[in-house]
């Protein structure tokens, strides 16, 4: 996986986030917002590409386990087991799932710091959430080059 620019730019300026002060981020928190989710939507973006060229049978298997996770009971009992013509495709993609999810909830838990910390005007808890952040973006980045593995060579 190639670095993705927006990424980039977004670690760059979490990084320097840690050291300001609170009128900084008063000033700032509008910018960061915006270079915080367009590195979001860059990797959510990655991700789908990514996840368009998965083998048939894997991207079946994913959206099974998507399915699950949201709550929805699958229609046949096959669809979430795995059988041994699709035993490989299913746990590849559990363990991909596994990633996103991962991915998923260290997002949201910076997302909520970031709240908490313009709520109380924490700086404290604003380089907090810069630090989650930066982890959510490895994380996510983790995850689609395991993903990527997945794509069948050309």
């Amino acid at each position: 996986m190639d670095k993705i620019p927006a990424v980039e730019t977004a670690k760059l300026l979490m990084a320097e986030a840690v050291t300001w002060s609170v009128m900084k981020w008063l000033r700032e928190k509008k910018t960061v917002r915006k270079i915080a989710d367009q590195a979001n939507a860059a990797l959510d973006q990655m991700n789908q590409s990514v996840k368009d060229r998965w083998p048939v049978n894997v991207r079946a298997a994913y959206e099974a386990l998507v399915k699950q996770s949201a709550g929805n009971t699958p229609r046949h009992r096959d669809e979430l087991e795995p059988s041994p013509g699709n035993g490989d495709a299913f746990l590849t993609a559990k363990k991909i799932k596994e990633a996103d999810t991962e991915a998923h909830h260290a997002r949201m838990d910076a997302e909520e710091t970031f709240d908490i910390a313009e709520k109380q005007l924490s700086t404290a808890l604003a380089r907090e959430g810069c630090r989650k952040a930066i982890r959510s973006w490895e994380l996510r980045e983790k995850a689609i080059r395991k993903a990527e593995a997945l794509i069948p060579p050309r």
